[in-house]
């Protein structure tokens, strides 16, 4: 049953506690460790429209091309998209609503038609004490973003998912970190660990500069995330210069985990793409850790989850 949000939620939702537990405990689908990030980049999409003044409610048509471009761009890669399950399932968190959802015809096992949604052009959004709410608060609704994308997302990729959503990523309540991670908190010595497996030099390229003692543009990276439950382990990291760090979880590469080979995907171009990552395409990492080297589930789980061409590194 749709937990019901009144009017007498509102005060609650201005203190700002209740408001944020509820989509701090958005019940994501799961299957094994794939990603599923559509509530969250719905939920997201909607603040930003919140937050620019548009309407509370938003018709199908309108959700199904955003979100959709949004999936594309963060979700993992996959043939198909389905921006009307997070549109339909949403309502489950309390968050969202359908004033017309008696009108929708589900299909068998409670599937929701797109077709249907698309012809009717049927609008759903934020109940009206969360919109309210985030409209008096534009803190809040900011916090809220904030902890979505920590949650969600690794940390390279926060500012262009706020981006993506219309909202600016430099622009966070003091004292957010803290508690952007959600209940699993960060193990300070993965990067001091990582970084010391690896010689302090960039796994692809070698990449290792000092200033005098600091380590320059180098990086911890997760393979699989944190906000995927990713562990803060050696295992489950590579020390990449911030220009493959980057790369590495946009999917522009991935590492086998035979051989630890490089892989690059196919769809990659542009001035710089050769220096940065042809070069390297089809060559095993140039740093690789005495021990603890990359587990083969965790690159797996990002060659599925991340990589744009997973077939080819099938």
């Amino acid at each position: 049953m749709t937990p019901k949000t009144t009017d007498n939620d509102l005060a609650a939702f201005r203190a700002g506690a209740n408001l944020r537990s509820r989509f701090e405990t958005l019940t994501v689908w799961k299957n094994k460790n794939q990603r599923a990030p559509h509530k969250p980049l719905l939920a997201l999409w909607a603040i930003g429209r919140c937050l620019r003044g548009e309407d509370r409610l938003a018709g199908y048509r309108a959700v199904d091309e955003d979100l959709r471009k949004l999936l594309k761009e963060f979700g993992p890669p996959r043939k198909s998209l389905h921006p009307e399950l997070p549109f339909w399932h949403l309502q489950s968190d309390g968050v969202w609503e359908i004033p017309d959802r008696d009108r929708i015809p589900l299909g068998k096992g409670g599937g929701v038609p797109r077709k249907f949604l698309m012809e009717q052009d049927i609008a759903g959004g934020f109940p009206y004490p969360i919109y309210q709410a985030f409209r008096n608060s534009p803190v809040l609704a900011i916090e809220t973003a904030h902890v979505l994308v920590a949650a969600h997302f690794p940390d390279t990729r926060r500012g262009e998912v706020l981006a993506a959503v219309g909202l600016d990523p430099e622009i966070g309540p003091d004292g957010l970190a803290a508690a952007a991670g959600g209940s699993r908190t960060r193990d300070p010595r993965f990067r001091e660990n990582v970084l010391a497996a690896y010689h302090h030099r960039c796994a692809v390229c070698s990449f290792a500069i000092r200033l005098p003692d600091k380590v320059l543009a180098l990086d911890a990276a997760h393979i699989r995330w944190h906000g995927a439950n990713g562990p803060d382990e050696v295992g489950n990291g590579m020390a990449l210069c911030v220009m493959h760090h980057k790369l590495f979880d946009t999917g522009a590469f991935t590492v086998v985990p035979d051989d630890l080979t490089v892989i690059v995907a196919r769809s990659v171009s542009g001035s710089g793409s050769k220096r940065w990552l042809g070069r390297f395409d089809r060559r095993p990492l140039r740093v690789r850790p005495e021990r603890d080297l990359p587990e083969a589930t965790h690159l797996k789980w990002h060659t599925s989850e991340v990589f744009r061409d997973p077939d080819i590194a099938a």
